[in-house]
């Protein structure tokens, strides 16, 4: 679909700040998603070229992560392949689940999530695994924990997942934002096969809005790579806090 001039240079804007973000943190989603249906495109069609543009940008990311070795190549794969089998499941679950308890659900992991970034993760952002202790199964647990969480919700998921390495598996904080992005990665290849079988991503504008994603995944990776913690944690604590309004928002506008 066709979008004025102005309104593509806003949108790309903000899936430019959503990559950037996402890289760091994880949560882009919450910028993106947003922006894409406020141009008028079909829940669907958002969904579908949002993933498409989050796909290739976070490849990026991970490239440039990979290259600077805060990547375990063992963790990533072990919660990639848990995030999928997760994903799925969640995706059969939320059938049968009502909408109000998964926001209500939701609603208790992100203080959750909140506590253990600003207390655990201070004391462990720079510690490695524990010696002689296999991280393998508490990846693979982590990723199927946090995939079944994507399969029926999904906004935050990298920020979950990054958080969950760095206070259970004791990663450093670099490193989980890295090993997550991966895992992200491989359950989002799933879903954007899905949607391309479909139909449902929109070209040309997707091509557009990837462009724009990439740049701001490879910066994203950059400051993170460069900065460590520092901009990390601060990011993660802005997307937890943008997904805990975003959810008061839909339970407050929800029809009684």
């Amino acid at each position: 679909m066709p979008l004025p001039p102005l309104e593509l240079g806003l949108l790309l804007s903000l899936v430019f700040a959503g990559g950037f973000v996402d890289a760091i943190a994880g949560g882009g989603g919450l910028i993106t998603l947003p922006a894409y249906l406020a141009c008028g495109l079909s829940p669907h069609a958002a969904l579908a070229t949002n993933k498409f543009s989050s796909c290739l940008g976070t490849a990026v990311a991970v490239t440039r992560f990979f290259r600077a070795g805060a990547v375990q190549p063992g963790i990533a794969l072990a919660a990639a392949l848990g995030a999928l089998a997760g994903a799925v499941a969640g995706s059969q679950l939320v059938l049968f689940v009502p909408e109000n308890a998964i926001h209500a659900l939701v609603l208790l992991l992100v203080p959750l999530a909140l506590m253990l970034l600003l207390f655990e993760g201070r004391l462990r952002a720079t510690r490695a695994c524990a010696a002689g202790r296999n991280p393998l199964p508490g990846a693979l647990g982590i990723g199927l924990f946090i995939g079944l969480y994507d399969g029926f919700f999904g906004p935050g998921t990298g920020t979950f997942l990054a958080i969950a390495f760095s206070a259970l598996l004791r990663l450093p904080l670099l490193s989980a934002a890295a090993n997550a992005r991966f895992a992200n990665l491989a359950s989002n290849i799933g879903a954007l096969a899905v949607f391309l079988v479909e139909g449902k991503v929109l070209f040309p504008l997707a091509f557009f809005a990837a462009a724009a994603g990439v740049a701001g995944n490879f910066l994203g990776a950059r400051l993170a790579i460069r900065r460590g913690a520092r901009v990390i944690r601060p990011f993660m604590i802005g997307v937890l806090a943008l997904l805990l309004a975003e959810l008061l928002r839909r339970r407050l506008t929800q029809p009684t």
